[in-house]
């Protein structure tokens, strides 16, 4: 179903970037080395992970809105099925900048999973803009 696949993977991927949020904040003020982290806190890999977790927050709560929409306009809005999946895809950006921090893969994650999600929320922009209300013939 439209829009079903963006709610499982914004709520799942919602909760694995809160979960990350509560080890940055252990590794910020009780892990053993907390003062190095501190004093890096606004620079490099630490501060890369604190724009994972903050996308990839926001970006599972896009896909939470954009699929429910979808989902309960998915008759009323064209090419419905080709908005989630760029959606989904967006999903990269977060996930490109923890592959980027820890595994060293290249950024072309991030770029893509950006450019996906602006493409998604402004192609349902235009959507709901065109949409006529129902009692419209």
């Amino acid at each position: 179903m439209i829009g079903q696949r963006n709610l499982t993977a914004g709520f799942l991927t919602m909760g694995f970037f809160m979960a990350y949020g509560f080890l940055l904040i252990y590794l910020r003020d009780f892990a053993p080395d907390k003062e190095a982290r501190i004093a890096d806190y606004g620079i490099g890999k630490h501060f890369e992970a604190r724009l994972a977790h903050v996308h990839g927050n926001l970006f599972a709560f896009l896909n939470i809105v954009i699929g429910y929409l979808l989902w309960q306009f998915r008759s009323r809005i064209p090419h419905a099925n080709v908005i989630s999946w760029f959606a989904l895809v967006g999903l990269l950006m977060p996930i490109g900048i923890l592959a980027e921090i820890y595994l060293g893969a290249s950024p072309v994650f991030v770029l893509l999973g950006a450019i996906s999600i602006v493409i998604a929320v402004v192609w349902l922009g235009i959507s709901f803009m065109n949409m006529r209300p129902i009692h419209e013939a």
